[in-house]
């Protein structure tokens, strides 16, 4: 019996060893520390994923409008490089959840939520813009 329950042992940490390295990251993080992690990232690719209507209300400074409820979510976000981190926010949060779970899919490896969304963004006074 001890050698049956060694042997599994063994066989699991095999298995275990010749998988693929997780090697993918989302951080849902505050508004100040996305602020602080998009200032030092070189070319912050920063997703806003609420409708069009919702973006030229206001949103964040060199934001890109990728409707997370539009039919061209996938093809656009694949137009992005996945390798550098990107910066994903919506109006409160579900929407960006939902997506960034989607960038994960499509091979993201560092991804960025905004805990709240604009509207917490918003009301903590950080800047954004309606160009």
């Amino acid at each position: 019996m001890k050698k049956y329950i060694l042997l599994f042992f063994i066989s699991s940490f095999m298995l275990l060893g010749c998988q693929k390295p997780y090697s993918q990251q989302l951080h849902v993080v505050s508004p100040e520390a996305f602020s602080e992690k998009i200032e030092n990232t070189a070319n912050a690719q920063i997703l806003d994923v609420r409708t069009p209507e919702e973006f030229q209300q206001g949103h964040l400074l060199k934001a890109q409008n990728i409707d997370w409820l539009g039919t061209q979510f996938e093809a656009q976000s694949k137009q992005l490089d996945p390798t550098k981190a990107v910066f994903v926010y919506c109006k409160s949060g579900r929407r960006s959840k939902e997506a960034s779970s989607k960038l994960k899919e499509l091979g993201f490896t560092t991804i960025y939520e905004l805990d709240g969304g604009f509207l917490r963004w918003h009301s903590e006074g950080m800047q954004s813009t309606k160009n």
